[in-house]
């Protein structure tokens, strides 16, 4: 491998864009981040545009080559990573979405997902996607779109439309329309891709009414998929890697072991375990979904999702105030030795696995003269701690499997305050690896691997290390013992349905 070759991963994130170049040993060489906007035009809508996010995406590629004086030529492959589920539709002839993109988290669907419950679509989509009916997901997002917008069915029917999620949009833009596809991952985050067949299922486009003329051709992870067209490199560069960010950091933590698992502390969380090559539906409420897919094999993961992650520190500052920026979370939770008997349940956009309750908000209890911010900020901390041991327990009653270390990564995962914790609750060893970017590295490494820039899986595992491992302290004491009482009493609080809460 010559030196002077790198891989380009790009991440584009739900709140801002990421490009960074890494090189053979699986460093980062380079790197440039902007964020765009968000837009909320009513309550539980949550909204972007995606022509600023390829604007966004496209600046930090090149500030990222220009920082490392490094041309087309010098980069072996690209590999994208984007958040999932996030909705755009657009037009071929004008190539111009035809609405903004709808996010992720955004709710407006919920109503028409009860409608679907209601008419016994549960099982069906649950067996065929692996996913649970909620607003969460793009298929009912595209439905949303083709419904509210003047002309877009007709426009639908006569094949001029184009869904994507964000992996699709940039694709599109980077190779000028060339190529419209996506990788399993993202597919099967559309609640209409079936996970069995592995082929977007007629059934599913039909009761949401969706052409399938609309769909991106699905593909493996790692492959070559085409070449750049856009003037942000003199070269073409193959495209040639492919994963929502959840499976790409799973991949990143070398998590390639069924069973093994981790955690990405992001604006959400998203707990993944590998299950390896058969799909195996839960019983406790968590997702199944495709890990990845490199040549003909496929992996297979549960995932349990947590709406509301980081966020929360962004609402602590921009809602309440109490701190000027995130980073001073972890000094203001370090004054008190514990939250006082506060607790947090940050359901600010509902809750989802393992309760998926759309309508529920956040709830803070337990709050006396005597609290304090710092009591406030410690509980929002061990809030986003004890919504993952919640996922975590609904994995090991669905697989009769304890686990016996937890991987984590995303910039929350670097407050040790909240690590340990982590791990006192879970009574297991938590993991940091010194490259917390896993999202990012693992674009990088399944585009290296389609293009022989790795030879194989068992070269890129050597290079993962960890950078701090947190063993639990306290996780047998009567505190620990009361805090889980505590905590199952405030999730009884916010949820606004029957569900079963298990410790």
């Amino acid at each position: 491998m010559e030196e002077d070759k790198y891989i380009l991963a790009l991440d584009e994130g739900t709140t801002s864009a990421r490009a960074m170049i890494f090189d053979h040993d699986g460093q980062i060489k380079s790197s440039a981040q902007r964020e765009f906007k968000q837009f909320f035009p009513q309550s539980g809508w949550v909204e972007q545009n995606p022509n600023e996010i390829w604007a966004v995406q496209a600046s930090v590629i090149a500030e990222a080559i220009s920082k490392i004086d490094i041309n087309g030529k010098n980069i072996a492959g690209i590999g994208i990573t984007n958040q999932r589920e996030t909705t755009i539709v657009w037009d071929i002839d004008t190539e111009e979405p035809i609405y903004n993109a709808i996010v992720w988290q955004d709710r407006r669907t919920s109503e028409f997902c009860d409608q679907l419950r209601a008419e016994g679509k549960t099982d069906i989509i649950r067996k065929k996607t692996g996913l649970i009916i909620d607003a969460y997901f793009s298929g009912t997002k595209i439905k949303w779109i083709l419904d509210h917008v003047e002309g877009a069915r007709k426009r639908a029917k006569e094949g001029k439309l184009r869904f994507g999620n964000v992996d699709s949009w940039l694709v599109w833009r980077l190779t000028r329309g060339t190529l419209h596809i996506t990788d399993v991952t993202n597919a099967s985050r559309t609640m209409l891709f079936n996970i069995n067949t592995m082929q977007w299922d007629q059934e599913l486009l039909d009761m949401l009414g969706i052409p399938i003329s609309m769909m991106p051709e699905v593909k493996s992870c790692s492959e070559v998929y085409g070449t750049t067209k856009t003037t942000i490199f003199a070269h073409e560069v193959p495209i040639c890697g492919i994963a929502g960010d959840q499976q790409a950091a799973l991949f990143g933590q070398m998590c390639i072991e069924p069973g093994s698992m981790k955690n990405t502390y992001g604006t959400g969380c998203f707990l993944m375990m590998n299950l390896g090559d058969k799909p195996i539906l839960s019983k406790n409420n968590l997702l199944t979904t495709v890990a990845w897919k490199i040549g003909d094999k496929v992996q297979y993961a549960f995932e349990g999702s947590i709406f509301v992650g980081g966020s929360v520190v962004q609402w602590l500052r921009d809602g309440l105030g109490i701190i000027k920026s995130s980073s001073e979370i972890e000094d203001l939770a370090s004054q008190v030795p514990d939250t006082g008997g506060v607790f947090f349940v940050p359901a600010l956009t509902g809750l989802a696995a393992p309760y998926w309750d759309q309508y529920a908000r956040g709830v803070i209890c337990g709050i006396s003269r005597g609290t304090t911010a710092a009591h406030i900020a410690r509980a929002a901390l061990e809030g986003i701690a004890f919504q993952t041991y919640d996922i975590v327990n609904a994995m090991i009653r669905d697989t009769g499997n304890q686990i016996k270390e937890l991987k984590v990564d995303g910039g929350a995962s670097r407050n040790n305050l909240m690590m340990q914790f982590q791990a006192d609750i879970l009574n297991t060893e938590v993991i940091r690896p010194k490259i917390t970017e896993t999202t990012a590295l693992g674009a990088a490494y399944l585009a290296g691997l389609a293009t022989g820039y790795w030879k194989n899986i068992d070269e890129i595992r050597t290079q993962w290390q960890a950078e701090r491992k947190f063993e639990p302290e306290n996780a047998n004491t009567d505190q620990i013992a009361q805090e889980k009482a505590g905590w199952i009493d405030a999730m009884k609080r916010t949820l606004t349905k029957d569900s079963k809460i298990k410790s």
